[in-house]
């Protein structure tokens, strides 16, 4: 029983300081020119631009979403044109920003 616990102390153990493994490395973002992505987001997903901001100045961020289908698509730019996404996914729920209007 106890060279068990030990065996099983010394596995867990190990695979606990093993390096981690990201998403990222797993495989190549998808690439395409921006206007190719961008077309395609709306013809076949119905989505539209929400938002967007500079990560550094060689990556814009933008994501992507669509109200009725709940899809959405975060994907980089940059300056060359070309857009990789990061993530895509469904069930997307946007938020209203609340009212900071103070005279109301």
């Amino acid at each position: 029983m106890f060279k068990r616990l030990i065996t099983t102390a010394a596995v867990f153990g190990t695979a606990a300081l093993a390096p981690p493994t990201f998403a990222q490395n797993a495989a190549p973002p998808s690439c395409m020119p921006r206007d190719a992505l961008v077309q395609d987001l709306m013809r076949s997903y119905g989505e539209d631009l929400l938002g967007r901001g500079l990560q550094n100045p060689q990556q814009l961020l933008e994501i992507w979403s669509s109200g009725d289908s709940g899809s959405f698509t975060i994907f980089i730019t940059h300056p060359d044109g070309q857009s990789c996404v990061v993530a895509t996914g469904g069930s997307w729920i946007g938020y209203e920003p609340p009212n900071t209007d103070l005279e109301s």
